[in-house]
């Protein structure tokens, strides 16, 4: 037994501090009663969800590994990322609201006099390691230290692409305060958090900081860092409520009913942050294709289109199969069919939901172009036959 612990011991001493820090204590007493915790694990709304490739391994391989397909994956050309500086955040949005993608997930949003800093990763890969995993396609838009001061900081899951240490621990020494999903807050403590300074919460709980209402809502994922995957953190997506505006920020999801009822108690939004990147049919239930993040979006704003959504989880790390425009591509033109106003700024790029948007398809500099997504065709309607008085006044014209 004894040598059973050293030899534990002297393993976990050789993870890396990227791996973070199970639960323990009170935190996993606190986990073990929350309503969404059953059987030793978080569970997904919507029932059974598949988080690792379904279908067969080799399947997945071949498609993976395929010599013609992984070029499509990366640009092809250098991404025209936007020289933010601390000139462009400087100045207070004219309209109470700025939003700025800096990639991937990582959002500034500028609220009501507040400022909230979604999933930082400003490292150059997504991985416990610094030599191996997905690298960064485009350089971050401006140093970390380059944002200025940051209210809080809010982070939707435990995944190296949503939670990365040399952000973490560089705002540590800051006096920003970190709203995050259950069981979250381990990792931060590892990584020199104060705890005074984490807000810890389930599905359905708020914090309040300043003017801002910040609520978890669900989502449908899953977790993990380490080599033993416990399912002991929890996953959210998040709403937030100043006094003038409301944003949301899907974090990774699944596409699932509970958009509806999360729009129904804390919307309708002025900007919609939604995860529509690293799909894939072998995994269709964790992330979502541009078709199921435009249904989310309309179901977060009761059905109908309005205000604005901003795509994110894509264009930074080659995460998944499909071409690396495509999610840019193929969500512009399901925009567009819908009626939606779509924001897609250039990584760094800041833009306000209430005035001119950027929607100019960067992306086409640095690729090749992208095909259109396979839509049933629809039956022709009939053309009715010109009349007369119409003949006579084309004539006219």
């Amino acid at each position: 037994m004894t040598g059973s612990r050293s030899l534990s011991s002297v393993l976990r001493a050789l993870e890396p501090a990227a791996f973070g820090a199970d639960p323990t204590g009170e935190r996993m007493e606190r986990i073990r009663r929350s309503p969404h915790f059953k059987d030793g694990v978080f569970q997904n709304p919507g029932g059974v969800t598949r988080t690792r490739p379904s279908g067969s391994t080799l399947d997945f391989a071949k498609v993976f590994f395929a010599k013609d397909e992984r070029p499509r994956r990366s640009p092809r050309g250098t991404v025209p990322v936007h020289p933010t500086t601390l000139a462009d955040l400087a100045r207070p949005p004219a309209t109470g609201l700025r939003i700025t993608w800096m990639g991937h997930s990582s959002v500034l949003a500028e609220i009501d006099g507040h400022r909230v800093l979604f999933d930082p990763v400003w490292g150059e890969r997504c991985s416990p390691f610094n030599f191996v995993g997905p690298k960064r396609l485009h350089p971050v838009p401006l140093p970390l230290a380059a944002l200025g001061p940051v209210d809080v900081v809010v982070i939707s899951h435990d995944h190296y692409d949503h939670l990365d240490l040399p952000s973490i621990k560089a705002l540590a020494d800051t006096d920003t305060v970190f709203a995050v999903p259950l069981g979250v807050g381990a990792h931060l403590e590892h990584w020199g958090v104060s705890a005074d300074r984490l807000r810890e919460l389930d599905w359905h709980e708020a914090t309040k900081i300043g003017g801002l209402t910040l609520t978890a809502t669900p989502a449908r994922h899953f977790c993990g860092r380490g080599l033993r995957n416990t399912q002991h953190t929890l996953w959210a997506s998040w709403a937030v409520a100043g006094s003038e505006h409301r944003i949301f920020h899907s974090g990774d999801t699944g596409y699932f009913d509970g958009f509806k009822d999360i729009g129904a108690e804390h919307g309708p939004f002025d900007t919609t942050m939604i995860q529509l990147g690293a799909y894939s049919e072998f995994w269709p239930d964790i992330h979502m294709t541009p078709e199921e993040g435009l249904r989310a979006h309309l179901d977060l704003q009761g059905g109908r289109p309005h205000g604005v959504l901003l795509p994110i989880h894509w264009a930074t790390f080659n995460l998944a199969t499909h071409a690396w425009a495509e999610p840019g591509e193929w969500t512009r033109d399901a925009a567009d069919e819908a009626g939606q106003a779509a924001a897609f700024p250039r990584p760094g790029e800041p833009f306000e939901p209430g005035g001119l948007l950027p929607v100019q398809p960067w992306w086409r500099a640095a690729t090749e172009p992208v095909p259109r997504p396979w839509r049933r065709p629809q039956p022709a309607e009939p053309v009715a036959e010109p009349r007369s008085e119409d003949l006579d006044l084309a004539g006219e014209r």
